[in-house]
């Protein structure tokens, strides 16, 4: 069937639309803060689980997207649709008041002090069922680790990962998308960067070769082949290719082209710290902030869209104030990686620059003084996030904005939860 003619090119949303302080949005906001809803809530479909966070940017949505639109071509039908199903149902615009959802009994201890928002313990069917897929793909389709990683492998819980990052992900498949990239991203980091044989000589070569199975190579004929088969050449470049190709499967183009944006990003903050090495240099710190802002959970949830069901139009995505937004997120997150492993990294052979680290070295303070100093800095950060978010939410009442943003934080929890309650892998330091 012949798609249909389509207009003349153009930005895909109205102008009302793509500037934040237009009349009709501010008309809509004030609509939104009279009723506590924007947009249609006739459905009579129950809502999935709403997703934990510190923000309160409305009401679960009211419609869960068939298994259908996990297919290719969805995209341009979707988009010519217009704002549908999930995250059109409402949005309330101010800052969550009413307490969490109950927990379950907690895993290890969260840091002394630092600004979290538990989440209930993810769902053990959806962890079970990702878990299984998860290995059988890293064994039967990629070959992913050898033998004696097995227990590593089980040991990152990738599994309870994703589902507390995605608790509106409407299927199994869609939570896929996102371990498949998130399993893709810690082989690309440990095998060519740490853990497991990565050395920063030589870094540069192996981040671009690998980047074209996230962003395809279109070449002479006569080195195609060439470039095709490099593509099975070592676990991470697998890893990646196999990934892609399910997320592009089922992703609209710009959902597609935004993560490989993002992932250029993540490999351009892997440079850095590989140059830092090289050179045996602490930076300042703001540098390694800056750093961090590019070797960072980035590509995780801004995906959180495509792993929730729905698009959010490039021409929203695009907007400055939301690309704050999710690298506030992103920069938290992070520094929350950096508090929970510092033990491990501490116990690890050579020395790897986090967050207390760069900040003992470069100011002149005690361990626990630069530990402290960093939880001081993840909560302005988490707090800087959330006064934006909900700042955003008010001045641009999309349905499919206040849905991403939730699913941003809903990610912020998650990951949040995940650092917390993976005792394989993390244990605090002893400073208080």
């Amino acid at each position: 069937m012949p798609l249909p003619e389509l207009p003349p090119p153009r930005s895909s949303l109205p102008e009302a639309v793509t500037r934040f302080g237009a009349t009709a949005l501010g008309a809509l906001a004030a609509r939104a803060q009279e009723t506590g809803a924007v947009g249609d809530t006739s459905s009579g479909v129950p809502a999935p689980p709403a997703p934990p966070a510190g923000l309160a940017l409305g009401p679960s949505p009211t419609a869960v997207p068939p298994t259908g639109t996990l297919g290719p071509g969805a995209g341009l039908e979707r988009l010519l649709r217009g704002p549908h199903g999930l995250g059109t149902a409402g949005l309330r615009l101010t800052p969550r008041e009413e307490p969490p959802a109950p927990v379950a009994a907690e895993r290890g201890r969260p840091v002394p002090g630092l600004y979290h928002h538990p989440i209930p313990e993810p769902d053990p069917g959806r962890v079970d069922e990702v878990s299984r897929r998860i290995k059988a793909w890293a064994l039967d389709e990629v070959s992913l680790y050898p033998e004696e990683w097995e227990e590593q492998f089980d040991g990152f819980s990738v599994g309870r990962y994703m589902v507390g990052c995605h608790p509106d992900a409407p299927t199994v498949d869609h939570l896929m998308l996102a371990t498949r990239l998130m399993v893709a991203e810690n082989a690309v980091d440990d095998c060519y960067c740490e853990d497991h044989g990565g050395s920063p000589v030589g870094l540069g070569e192996r981040l671009l070769l690998a980047h074209t199975a996230l962003d395809p190579l279109y070449t002479a004929r006569e080195y195609q082949p060439d470039w095709a088969a490099s593509l099975h050449a070592d676990a991470p470049r697998r890893a990646y290719r196999s990934a892609m190709d399910y997320f592009v499967r089922a992703a609209a183009p710009s959902q597609a082209d935004r993560l490989r944006h993002d992932m250029a990003r993540l490999h351009l903050g892997y440079l850095a710290e590989a140059a830092w090495a090289q050179q045996d240099q602490v930076p300042q710190v703001w540098e390694y902030l800056a750093m961090r802002q590019f070797n960072n959970f980035r590509p995780c949830p801004t995906i959180t869209d495509t792993v929730g069901g729905y698009e959010l139009p490039a021409d929203l995505h695009a907007q400055a104030d939301l690309q704050k937004v999710i690298a506030l997120a992103s920069n938290a997150t992070t520094i929350v990686n950096d508090l929970y492993s510092y033990t491990k990294e501490l116990d690890a052979p050579g020395r790897h620059l986090n967050l207390p680290v760069v900040i003992a070295e470069r100011e002149g303070l005690s361990d626990k003084e630069a530990y402290l100093k960093s939880v001081e800095i993840h909560n302005e950060l988490m707090h800087d996030f959330e006064t934006e978010a909900a700042a955003l939410a008010t001045a641009c009442p999309v349905p499919s904005v206040g849905r991403f943003l939730r699913g941003v934080a809903a990610w912020v929890d998650g990951n949040h939860h995940w650092h917390q309650s993976n005792t394989y892998r993390y244990s605090l330091p002893d400073f208080w």
